[in-house]
């Protein structure tokens, strides 16, 4: 047989021209075995700790656990399409998530993919679900009030942009109603909103959902879902990507409110990845770093300096408690890092007092800082007025005779709970606030019927708009309690006084 030179030359010369020099390296490791949302990989030596990696179905992972001979990687999705022996690419890089204004209005899960319908998010920016929380230096103190539209709690555990404000309380107690109540108040204030959904029923989320489309606080605000049918992976990592995607407001200068609803579910999820991966299991069988799983995540929300463009970060974590025990542990870790506590009590919420706030043991460590003056001026001795009544009331109940002085706290007490009452879905301005609380702390409600307490001020708010307008306006303007405001204030309610007819006269 001859062989043709000019044939083989041809052949050498066309595979010279085609030859590529850039050589794919990547590290690629081998499925040892998989179940339970997590992976255990062999030959992935120089992956490092957070890596992304992905699997033959496109699902992707991270490395959650780095051991001797082997990588523990988390699913970020269904693992029932990886078997035993697929090859493990690591991809170099770190989780990140889209973000920006393409994102508001819409419903995703923790990766950022939509799961709304409204078809894919057009943006070309992302930020690592990770990052580094603002050190001390980048940070400048909470004095900015982030209004929530509630009473009790604007006048005696008041909210800062930039805080971390912790709602805790047993199920069925009012937690979800708060943050959405505070989402629907930040409408028209540049405010951009973030609800993450962990391990609550799909039919929950989709009535928050529908409550803030109605409200029209869709239009800022962005739901993260990771239900309870969600892998345990993707509840743990939706808290992390949730910030991601509100971050890049605080960055650019913006204002953003995100509601962690709620983190004792990824601190279950948490504590399931921990034990598959066999990590040594602490108190309660949690892992010993679940109280830097919370610290990471909620250090990140702060106010800037001035320097980083003073933008902020507001956050409301959900804490759920078992029988009230607010000394378990995750309540006293994620208490011990927040900068304050809103306490919602089963038996205030039975009793018909909504939203259940505990004056006793809510508290808030910005406090007067993240209120208007006028606010601070008259919600001064509320609390400790309400702590007070608290205890007369219990020794009321003894049966025993009280005097002039306790009966005329005690009266003024019913009041000031009734006052404090406020419905669902339904803030008030705090020019509306201030007015109302001022009618009774100054005692211009203790006449009133208790029964007719709410309708007195709903009516002497509708009194003050119609017939007040200008008192409304130069209140809105100066936020403080002037000479010639409080005079006029008082002036209005003695007006209004005078027409207000009580309800058991009207038969």
């Amino acid at each position: 047989m001859k062989f043709k030179a000019d044939e083989i030359a041809s052949v050498i010369q066309q595979e010279i021209q085609q030859f590529e020099s850039d050589v794919d390296v990547r590290e690629v490791g081998q499925v040892l075995e998989v179940g339970d949302g997590i992976a255990r990989v062999y030959g992935l030596s120089g992956i490092m700790a957070g890596e992304m990696v992905e699997f033959p179905s496109g699902v992707n992972g991270l490395a959650f656990n780095l051991e001797e001979n082997s990588v523990g990687i988390i699913i970020l999705g269904e693992y029932l399409d990886i078997k035993e022996g697929d090859e493990v690419k690591a991809l170099g890089k770190l989780l990140s998530v889209p973000v920006g204004d393409a994102l508001l209005g819409r419903v995703v899960d923790p990766l950022g993919n939509p799961l709304d319908g409204l078809g894919p998010i057009e943006t070309t920016e992302t930020r690592p679900v990770e990052f580094m929380a603002p050190g001390v230096s980048g940070r400048k103190p909470v004095h900015e009030p982030m209004s929530t539209g509630i009473k009790a709690i604007d006048a005696m555990t008041p909210i800062g942009r930039g805080q971390r404000e912790l709602i805790i309380g047993d199920r069925k107690t009012g937690k979800t109603a708060i943050a959405i109540d505070t989402i629907i108040n930040q409408k028209g204030k540049g405010v951009q909103c973030f609800y993450v959904a962990i391990g609550q029923k799909d039919s929950s989320v989709a009535g928050v959902i529908e409550i803030l489309r109605k409200h029209g606080a869709m239009e800022y605000t962005t739901v993260i879902i990771s239900g309870a049918s969600t892998p345990a992976p993707l509840q743990y990592v939706a808290p992390y990507a949730g910030t991601a995607m509100a971050e890049h407001y605080m960055f650019n200068k913006g204002h953003a409110l995100i509601v962690y609803d709620d983190l004792s579910k990824q601190a279950t999820a948490y504590r399931e990845l921990s034990l598959l991966m066999r990590r040594p299991p602490g108190r309660e069988a949690y892992p010993g770093d679940v109280f830097y799983c919370h610290s990471r995540l909620l250090e990140r929300s702060s106010k800037l300096s001035d320097a980083l463009g003073a933008g902020s970060l507001t956050s409301l974590p959900i804490i759920e408690t078992l029988e009230g025990e607010v000394a378990a542990y995750i309540p006293t870790n994620v208490i011990s890092i927040t900068d304050g506590q809103i306490y919602l009590q089963p038996d205030l919420f039975f009793a018909g007092q909504r939203p259940a706030m505990n004056a006793g043991i809510s508290v808030s460590r910005v406090g007067g800082a993240a209120q208007i003056k006028a606010m601070k001026k008259v919600s001064g001795g509320l609390r400790l007025d309400l702590a007070a009544f608290r205890e007369l009331e219990a020794f009321a109940q003894l049966g025993t005779d009280l005097d002039a002085t306790s009966q005329q706290a005690l009266d003024r007490g019913y009041r000031m709970i009734e006052l404090l009452k406020q419905g669902q879905y339904a803030p008030y301005n705090m020019i509306d606030q201030v007015l109302s609380i001022f009618a009774g702390t100054r005692g211009y409600l203790d006449k009133v019927p208790i029964p007719d307490v709410q309708r007195w001020e709903s009516e002497f708010l509708d009194y003050v708009h119609a017939s007040h307008a200008e008192l409304h306006a130069n209140l809105t303007e100066t936020q403080d309690l002037t000479g010639e405001i409080t005079a006029g204030i008082i002036a209005a309610i003695e007006g209004y006084q005078a027409i207000f007819v009580p309800s058991d006269t009207k038969k």
